[in-house]
């Protein structure tokens, strides 16, 4: 049965250890670790001390030795190197009176394997007091030792890419919304939108109800968080404002089985400041019965986001004035051809003298001179009326749902902002010539716009005419 045995056996003598342990403790020896730590070569007088009386074929096999003799002979190669680290912990164990332990080793085959083995001792019974007699059982655990090795080594490789993506990454469980969309489908709710138009609080809810499990380094870094712990303590401060709005359409997602989504969002880092995201949705492979894993990758494209809207400022704006430009004009005033409100007014506007101040004083003194402009009507023209530079000189106003009545009211206002203006800025003054029209339903719009141009051509002549008299007085 010792020679068969499926596992490698050893009969050894340990009495020599036994007397040496007794020697030791006679010589006031109480911490055998540290005893065998201070000085190495200890070890080497408690290997010799161990004798082997037998192995069975199980053993030679796994050494790797043809024979008995030759593995006794080379234990040297057997025993060795990190092995000696186990040892100590046998050791100290036996020292302390236990006969029967488990520990893991790692030993060495003739052929220079490296074995990882589980090592059972068990003093055999009526041979506790001189441990003569000694079974030793070796269990091959080396390709269990390796799997756990390479699953370590797996899992730091995850934990890695997930910790240092350079993306934002968050690992959530919804295990709980679930619950909750389920329960509203038991109830026999169809129409799972207007449910949450009637019911805007189920939303709220179903945010309080995510959990995050983890987030990496850039999360961190893309909202501003000291810590995880610092984040995940003011989540209420990153998901807030419209955020409620995205996550319902979320929810309606997840309520028509899209368990993969994208979508660009508005977050707040911790310090306040809006992070606009494209975001990804994801429930992880194996969890879709109950969506307790969820990914979710953030990329921060706040920068594409302000790049845009100052394309889109730049397409609707004048960039000398901060008005509006003429394409934006020509929108707007088709717009209100179509739609109304009616009736419309029109004020058509020119800075005086803008040719002779180039000429005189250089374009930089006419860019001024137009930027001041600019200052003005924005002031005096609130939404929905709308101030745009038309051309070099030339502006206009149009008023939605004003008669000529509240088109004069605007014009006077423009007028005195106008005189306030020239009292903050020396030299040249500015002035306006401007024109009014209005135009009621089914009026043609083009004969408004003539008349506004006309009334200002007729204010513009009359003010070259006060400079000619001026001139010549």
């Amino acid at each position: 049965m010792f020679n068969l045995a499926p596992v490698s056996l050893w009969l050894e003598d340990y009495s020599a250890l036994k007397a040496l342990f007794q020697r030791w403790r006679e010589e006031g020896v109480d911490d055998l670790e540290a005893y065998l730590r201070a000085d190495p070569s200890l070890l080497a007088q408690c290997s010799a001390a161990l004798r082997v009386l037998q192995v069975n074929q199980r053993t030679l096999d796994l050494f790797a030795a043809p024979d008995q003799a030759t593995l006794v002979a080379q234990l040297g190669q057997i025993f060795r190197d990190d092995m000696h680290h186990s040892l100590v912990r046998e050791l100290v164990q036996l020292w302390e009176g236990r006969l029967e332990y488990s520990n893991e080793s790692v030993n060495y085959a003739l052929d220079g394997r490296r074995l990882d083995v589980r090592v059972n001792v068990r003093v055999l019974p009526g041979h506790e007091e001189d441990w003569s007699r000694v079974l030793v059982s070796l269990e091959d655990i080396t390709r269990q030792m390796q799997d756990a090795l390479q699953l370590r080594r797996s899992e730091q490789y995850a934990r890695g890419l997930f910790e240092y993506s350079p993306v934002s990454l968050w690992v959530e469980d919804f295990s709980t919304i679930k619950m909750l969309l389920d329960g509203v489908r038991a109830q026999g709710i169809a129409d799972f939108k207007t449910f949450l138009k009637v019911h805007p609080e189920f939303v709220s809810r179903c945010m309080q109800e995510i959990r995050v499990i983890d987030v990496n380094q850039q999360t961190l870094e893309m909202f501003g968080a000291r810590s995880k712990d610092h984040l995940l303590n003011n989540l209420s401060q990153v998901f807030r404002g419209e955020m409620a709005e995205s996550f319902a359409e979320q929810l309606q997602d997840l309520w028509e089985g899209k368990t993969v989504q994208q979508r660009e969002v508005t977050n707040y880092s911790l310090s306040g400041d809006a992070v606009h995201i494209h975001m990804q949705f994801s429930v992880l492979g194996g969890h879709q019965d109950d969506w307790s894993l969820v990914l979710l990758s953030l990329v921060d494209i706040t920068a594409r986001k302000k790049a845009e809207a100052y394309l889109e400022y730049l397409g609707k704006h004048d960039v000398l004035t901060q008005l509006r430009n003429r394409a934006f004009y020509a929108e707007e005033l088709n717009r209100l051809t179509r739609k109304g409100p009616w009736p419309f007014a029109v004020i058509a506007i020119d800075l005086n003298g803008l040719k002779a101040i180039n000429d005189e004083q250089g374009h930089a003194a006419g860019d001024a001179m137009l930027r001041r402009a600019g200052e003005v009507l924005a002031k005096a023209v609130d939404a929905p009326a709308c101030a745009a530079r038309v051309g070099g000189d030339e502006f206009a106003v149009l008023l939605p749902g004003a008669d000529e009545r509240g088109a004069a009211a605007i014009r006077d206002r423009i007028q005195s902002l106008v005189e306030l203006n020239n009292q903050f800025y020396s030299g040249q003054p500015l002035g306006l010539a401007m024109g009014i029209a209005c135009c009621q339903s089914g009026e043609a719009v083009e004969s408004a716009l003539h008349k506004a141009d006309q009334a200002m051509y007729e204010e513009k002549k009359r003010y070259y005419h006060q400079q000619g008299l001026e001139r010549r007085r």
